[in-house]
């Protein structure tokens, strides 16, 4: 029981997943400031 203990752990206690996590966050603020921008600017572009 021990053992399967520590090999869970040891495979959750990687890097890999928080550093996969970090870049996802920053691609969907990346999307979130795009499509605002655009909505801004389209809206500003029509007007004028």
């Amino acid at each position: 029981m021990l053992r399967l203990w520590t090999e869970f752990q040891s495979r959750f206690n990687t890097e890999d997943g928080a550093s996969l996590v970090e870049y996802a966050l920053l691609v969907a603020l990346i999307a979130v400031v795009a499509i605002a921008a655009i909505i801004l600017l389209g809206k500003n572009a029509s007007s004028v």
